[in-house]
């Protein structure tokens, strides 16, 4: 029997001969949506309730910031949270600083929201991670609208002091596509003066249109030009949400099954957003045998069950439009390419230097000391498949998609796989090593 241990940081994986997943599981609710649903809560009058929310330490940054902005929030659970909102434009001036933890869309879709809450002091910070991460992608466009924002390296990094201010609609065309510009700009253009409008040079996921139209908002969407505008002045309105099982962690079960010989596995309850699935297209292009079954609709989100089982797989290449709609999953792609006939090259990338790590070196870096041979390239990846690996120790860097990632490469390595820092999972998936263990029978 596959054996796993884990300390408080470390977790070592000693895969058996028969190293299978098998079964059916469930995966924590959708990190993105649990993020928007406790934000629009806060700021919409009323009450909203939340079924499914994301127990991860992200979401738990989000509640704990809001509660200090003045927002009732009950303890967190999956069952049912209570979010009783002060109504837009009423948060209230907080004491203390804001920490953010580790949680990028934490900081930056809450900056819109502040930002536009005139004659109102706020500022945030985060943990060393954060702290390193861009801002300036965000607070530019919210400077445009007349936001005041400060920090250092030019604005550019947290700590972030916000003195509130009047905003005005703009049309802002971002450079990359990504959801948390998007998101905190349309938040900031909830209370700014007439329309502001988003276009994005590819479209990215639409957690935060959906979302807000359901609350209330006019929310107008153009595909063909990647476009979102909002009215300004809205009134938003408590709203019961269901959030689905993380596509993103999904992800990880999905590659274990697809390389671990005899695995069938049926992951339950996943959100299949378009704006997310670029995922299942690029597993599909590698002949991954994954099908979507029992597809329904969930409070707006199309969710269904996914049943994965072992096949051969194909290198293929990972490029241009699709990208931002695998980008957090690109990781776990890297594993799956390892075990695929052919070179895997996967391009246009770069984002994910900016990510809680450098997710293109620590990935390069840590599979190649299990044996992979994986070369790094400017924005992206070029692995050659079909390189038995062999256990070591290994790094996470403190990011939670490398450690679950480099768990999944593990399982299937020779000898032991020991994973320092391990214990980063619980950022988004506080439940990973005792579903790990639930799939293959330990």
């Amino acid at each position: 029997m596959t054996d796993i241990t884990a300390n408080q940081k470390d977790l070592s994986i000693r895969p058996s001969a028969d190293r299978c997943l098998h079964g059916n599981i469930r995966v924590p609710g959708d990190k993105s949506i649990s993020h928007r649903a406790l934000m629009l809560g806060a700021i919409a009058t009323g009450e909203t309730t939340i079924e499914g929310l994301l127990l991860g330490e992200d979401p738990r940054s989000t509640a704990q910031c809001f509660r200090r902005l003045g927002a009732e929030i009950s303890e967190l659970n999956t069952q049912l949270v209570r979010v009783r909102g002060v109504g837009l434009g009423n948060l209230q001036e907080p004491t203390d600083i804001l920490d953010c933890g580790n949680s990028g869309t934490t900081m930056r879709l809450m900056l819109g929201i502040l930002a536009s809450h005139p004659d109102k002091f706020f500022t945030m910070t985060g943990d060393h991670s954060l702290r390193s991460r861009p801002m300036s992608r965000v607070v530019k466009p919210l400077q445009q609208m007349g936001a005041q924002i400060w920090g250092r390296q030019g604005n550019a990094l947290a700590p972030l002091a916000i003195q509130g201010q009047r905003l005005q609609g703009i049309h802002y065309h971002s450079p990359i596509a990504s959801a948390q510009v998007k998101s905190c700009i349309l938040l900031a253009g909830l209370m700014a003066e007439g329309q502001t409008t988003v276009t994005e040079p590819a479209l990215s996921r639409d957690h935060s249109e959906r979302m807000l139209k359901a609350f209330g908002a006019e929310i107008q969407v153009d595909p063909e030009t990647h476009s979102v505008t909002v009215t300004g002045q809205a009134q938003l309105q408590g709203q019961p949400v269901v959030v689905p099982g993380d596509i993103s962690s999904a992800a990880f079960w999905l590659v274990g099954a697809a390389i671990a010989p005899g695995s069938e596995l049926i992951v339950e309850n996943v959100g299949v957003n378009p704006t997310r699935t670029g995922i299942l297209e690029a597993l599909a292009m590698m002949d991954a045998d994954i099908e979507l079954i029992n597809q329904r609709v969930v409070a707006g989100e199309p969710v269904a069950d996914l049943r994965v089982r072992h096949s051969q797989l194909k290198a293929c290449t990972i490029a241009g439009d699709i990208i931002p709609r695998l980008i957090d999953e690109i990781p776990i792609l890297a594993v799956a390419a390892i075990f695929a006939r052919g070179t895997t090259v996967i391009r246009d990338a770069a984002e994910l230097r900016v990510k809680e790590s450098d997710r293109l070196q620590v990935m390069a870096t840590q599979l190649n000391r299990l044996g992979a041979r994986v070369t790094e390239l400017p924005d992206g990846l070029e692995i050659t498949g079909g390189t038995p690996l062999t256990g070591t120790e290994v790094d996470s860097h403190d990011d939670h998609r490398v450690a679950m990632s480099l768990a999944i490469a593990a399982l299937c390595a020779k000898d032991t796989t020991t994973i320092h820092r391990a214990e980063a999972a619980a950022i988004s998936y506080p439940e990973f090593t005792s579903t790990l263990q639930e799939a293959i029978g330990g």
